[in-house]
């Protein structure tokens, strides 16, 4: 575990496990979360042989808690100064939810030989927010309902969502895990109540369309069919359309924290593209 510091002297905090002349994984987490959210990826691939690095998103975990930054830009130029601090080479970004909007404005802007690949898990790309341009997409009257609940309450909003649409333990059927639901709520109280806030306006509202065509290096898109979060037909399908050298696959009936809920499913297929 470490540190790096930005140029705007905001501390970001990270783990590096694995080692160093292995092929670097770089997980970036959603909203609210922190890097802890990648602890079945981050074991399987590293048992797999490859160094693995995740952080903590400006506000969220243990970085700094900042008063400003909380923008793509910002987010990407953060995800920058990790790469260039850790002299990343040949990487592989993998992003899910609002990580994926991460991965998505960072690999477009990456210097030359930084990333090798990208995968894109549940992520918010091309854009969440409806808008004539985007029809399909989630009415803002929903993220402003998300901004009220989290300053009126953000505890129980956050209870509320770990138990009910992030897991899909909403449904019918589920079983749902009181470990899980506690460790995203642990995740999220540690971080930043305003960064948070503001978080939601970036992972809705930012539009990644220009960035997707820029990308050159293969991307994996990974989403499943019952995401409640980030609906799959207004993200997964048109993200692959945008990209240059995009692969989609999707999982029927998979919620939007799939990842932790299917790592036996997921971390399989990931490893199995990577070594195509």
């Amino acid at each position: 575990m470490g540190t790096v510091t930005t140029s705007d002297g905001t501390t970001i905090f990270y783990k590096d496990w694995g080692p160093r002349d292995a092929q670097p994984l770089v997980f970036h987490h959603g909203w609210p979360l922190s890097s802890d959210d990648w602890d079945a990826q981050m074991l399987f691939f590293l048992q797999q042989g490859y160094r693995v690095i995740a952080h903590d998103r400006r506000g969220h975990g243990r970085s700094d808690q900042t008063s400003g930054g909380h923008d793509m830009d910002t987010y990407a130029a953060d995800v920058a100064a990790l790469a260039e601090a850790l002299d990343l080479r040949d990487a592989v970004h993998i992003g899910h939810s609002t990580g994926g909007g991460e991965v998505a404005r960072y690999v477009a802007r990456a210097e030359p030989g930084r990333v090798a690949r990208a995968v894109l898990v549940g992520a918010v790309p091309p854009v969440m927010v409806k808008s004539d341009s985007n029809p399909g997409g989630t009415p803002i009257e929903v993220f402003d309902g998300f901004r009220s609940a989290l300053a009126a309450n953000r505890a129980q909003f956050y209870i509320e969502v770990a138990s009910g649409p992030f897991y899909g333990f909403n449904r019918p059927g589920a079983e749902d895990s009181q470990g899980l639901i506690d460790n995203w709520w642990r995740q999220g109280m540690t971080g930043a109540a305003n960064a948070h806030y503001e978080c939601i306006k970036a992972f809705s509202e930012t539009d990644f369309t220009e960035d997707l065509k820029r990308i050159e290096v293969p991307v994996l898109v990974m989403h499943g069919t019952d995401d409640q979060v980030v609906p799959y037909n207004d993200s997964a399908p048109l993200t692959v359309k945008l990209l240059k050298n995009g692969t989609l696959k999707s999982y029927e009936g998979y919620p939007h924290g799939m990842l932790t809920v299917h790592p036996d499913v997921l971390n399989p297929d990931i490893l199995e593209w990577l070594r195509s």
